[in-house]
C-alpha cells in the first residue's frame, strides 16, 4: 500500500513533533548517546530580520537541546543551485539570532545543519558526511559550526547509525516500511508515524496536492523548454522558463493553501484565527491572506 512519503516536508514535520523520533534521529546522525539528550524542543523556523531589506530566514524544523545547542533539519529533494552558499546562510542566522543590542560573545550557541538530500551533492561514496571548522591539518577551530549531509540515493554500507533513517525516508509503501527490521525505538516509532498519517484524509489532500503540484511544475518547465528550443530563441527560453515556473510554483501553492482553509473551516475554526494560521504557516503578507480566505469561504458559501 502507497504511504505519504517522509520526504514530503509536511510528513517531515509531523514527524519530528514527535520527542522519541526526533531523540533517537539526533542520536544517531550525531552519534551520541540517546540517554544523553535529556530533552529536546522544537522552536519557531522563522529566523528574525535585523534590517527591513533583510532576507528571512524560514528553516524546516529547529531543535533546541539541553545545553542550548540548536539543529536545523531540512529536507531538499531537488538539486538547488547555490546549495552550499544557501546552507551557510542559514546556519549563520541562526547562530546570531540570539546576538542583540548590548550583548556579548559569550551569548552564542553551537549551531548544528542537518540537511536530507535526494540527490548527490558528490562523486563520493559516503553518503553521512561531517564538516565542522578545522585548520588545514584537521585541528578543531571551533566547535561552533558543523554541518551534516545524508545522500539518500547513494549504495548503503550496511554499517553506519544512519542506514536505517535512509531507509525510512526512501519508503514508498507499507510493506517497504515492514521490510526495516530494528531495535531502534526512533525508528520503530517513526515507522507507526508513517504509517497512521498515511491514513489521515487531511495530510493525504495535502501530499496528493504536492505531488501534483511537482508534477505540474515539470510538465510546464519540459514544455516551455521545447517551446524555446523549436523557436531558437535562447532568451526566449530563459524567460519563458522562469515565467512558466513562477506561475506553476504560484498556483500550487494556492492549492495547497486552499486545501489548508477547508480543512480549518471545517474544524470550525473560525476566520481571524485562520488568517493568523495562514501568516505563519505559508509567510503570507496578511492582505494575501486576507483575500485567499475570502475566495475560498465564497467558494464554500456559493455550493450551499
Amino acid at each position: 500500500m502507497k504511504i505519504v512519503s517522509p520526504k514530503y516536508d509536511y510528513c517531515m514535520k509531523e514527524l519530528f513533533r514527535n520527542e522519541v523520533v526526533r531523540r533517537h534521529f539526533l542520536s544517531d546522525v550525531l552519534d551520541i548517546p540517546p540517554e544523553t539528550i535529556r530533552s529536546s524542543r522544537l522552536l519557531n523556523t522563522f529566523l528574525w530580520k535585523r534590517y527591513r531589506n533583510q532576507k528571512l530566514g524560514i528553516l524546516d524544523v529547529l531543535i533546541e537541546l539541553n545545553d542550548d545547542t540548536k539543529i536545523n533539519i531540512e529536507i531538499q529533494v531537488k538539486v538547488s543551485a547555490d546549495w552550499d552558499k544557501r546552507q551557510i546562510f542559514y546556519l549563520s542566522k541562526l547562530y546570531t539570532a540570539d546576538l542583540h543590542m548590548g550583548n556579548d560573545y559569550t551569548c552564542l550557541r553551537p549551531c548544528i545543519g542537518i540537511s536530507i538530500l535526494d540527490f548527490n551533492l558528490n562523486g563520493r561514496p559516503e553518503y553521512h558526511s561531517i564538516y565542522r571548522l578545522t585548520d588545514a591539518e584537521g585541528n578543531l577551530f571551533s566547535n561552533m559550526f558543523e554541518i551534516h549531509t545524508i545522500e539518500l540515493k547513494k549504495k548503503l554500507a550496511g554499517q553506519n547509525r544512519v542506514d536505517d533513517w535512509i531507509r525510512l525516508f526512501n519508503a514508498e509503501t507499507e510493506e517497504y516500511l515492514d521490510m526495516i527490521k530494528t531495535k531502534n525505538a526512533g525508528i520503530c516509532e517513526a515507522v507507526r508515524e508513517v504509517k497512521l498519517m498515511s491514513l489521515g484524509k487531511r495530510l493525504r489532500a495535502h501530499y496528493e496536492a504536492y505531488l501534483k503540484d511537482m508534477r505540474d511544475q515539470a510538465a510546464r518547465e519540459k514544455y516551455v523548454r521545447q517551446e524555446a528550443m523549436e523557436n531558437g530563441f535562447n532568451k526566449g527560453m530563459e524567460k519563458g522558463l522562469e515565467e512558466g515556473i513562477e506561475k506553476g510554483i504560484e498556483k500550487g501553492k494556492e492549492e495547497c493553501i486552499g486545501i489548508f482553509i477547508l480543512d480549518n473551516m471545517g474544524e470550525g475554526k473560525s476566520k481571524v484565527q485562520i488568517i493568523k494560521k495562514l501568516i505563519i504557516r505559508f509567510n503570507l503578507p496578511e492582505k494575501d491572506a486576507e483575500r485567499l480566505m475570502d475566495k475560498y469561504m465564497n467558494n464554500v458559501n456559493s455550493t450551499r
